[in-house]
């Protein structure tokens, strides 16, 4: 049974760069597509970005493309956020997310694996 584990939230200005890590444990990402949730403080969670199995398609949400990226390491069984350009509607709690299978997917209930979740608040 795969679980996740991220890393590298905190406490950060607006604009600085901020780089979340999901890791794995009982298992490999291998066969599977990853995402990143956020949640923010009275708001449903949405998705923030997702990878592919290969890590060759990836998907942002408007509000953080070009400032996001998302990343996969085979070798490290590692996903990546990493944030650059943060603003203040970045702070929320960011959970990482893998389905079985090579696509990802933008609603929640296509995830079956979930992290505990990491907290970034940025301030202005």
């Amino acid at each position: 049974q795969v679980q996740l584990v991220e890393s590298g939230g905190g406490l950060v200005q607006a604009g600085d760069s901020l780089r979340l890590t999901c890791a794995t444990s009982g298992g490999t990402l291998g066969r599977y597509a990853g995402a990143w949730f956020r949640q923010a403080p009275g708001k449903e969670r949405e998705i923030v970005a997702g990878i592919n199995w290969s890590g060759d398609n990836t998907y942002y949400a408007e509000s953080v493309k070009g400032r996001f990226t998302i990343s996969r390491d085979k070798t490290k069984n590692t996903v990546s956020l990493q944030m650059n350009s943060v603003k203040p509607e970045d702070t929320a709690v960011y959970y990482c997310a893998a389905r079985l299978g090579s696509s990802w997917a933008i609603t929640e209930p296509m995830y079956g694996v979930w992290g505990q979740g990491t907290q970034v608040t940025v301030s202005s």
